[in-house]
């Protein structure tokens, strides 16, 4: 018996040091996981707001891009007809919105509905003047058109998105 108290004597000791042991390296083992998924999650943060920022950029370029104004004068070129430049002005809206269809991902509903209705609205104003046009069948009789019906809405949809995306690239800081 008293071999076994001796032995328990050393073992008992031996056993606490090696719990604490334990325990010291599996708290630290926790804290230095914690800390890297930390490091982690504020690495695909930082990735994630350049995304985001890089959208609200390209989406506020293509609203640019796609102003009559600015449409109108990129599109238009000498001796062209009312029908050419309607045609060629669809084809460049729906290019310019296919390439930046996935933006999306990255910016509200809110802001993307008003990114949309923006482009619709402006397909309704590009269509119902190449409607109307009858006075003037020349591109810019058509230009000019267009450009008055747009001056002519209630509400710009161009001017309210961009705001819409500001406010939402501004939230981000």
């Amino acid at each position: 018996m008293e071999t076994f108290l001796d032995i328990l004597k050393y073992i008992l000791p031996s056993l606490v040091v090696l719990a604490t042991a334990y325990l010291i390296i599996r708290f630290y083992m926790d804290t230095e996981q914690k800390r890297r998924n930390l490091e982690l999650k504020r690495n695909t943060m930082e990735f994630s707001i350049n995304l985001r920022l890089q959208a609200y950029e390209r989406l506020i370029l293509f609203l640019e891009r796609n102003h009559p104004g600015q449409l109108v004068i990129r599109v238009h070129s000498q001796g062209m007809s009312a029908d050419q430049i309607h045609g060629a002005l669809m084809r460049t809206v729906k290019e310019e919105y296919e390439h930046n269809l996935s933006q999306q991902l990255y910016v509200s509903d809110q802001a993307w509905n008003m990114v949309v209705n923006a482009r619709e609205e402006l397909v309704k104003v590009i269509n119902t003047a190449a409607i109307e046009l009858k006075e003037d069948p020349s591109s810019t009789g058509l230009a000019k058109l267009i450009i008055e019906k747009w001056m002519n809405l209630e509400k710009d949809p161009i001017a309210l998105s961009k705001a819409v995306l500001k406010n939402e690239a501004r939230a981000l800081f």
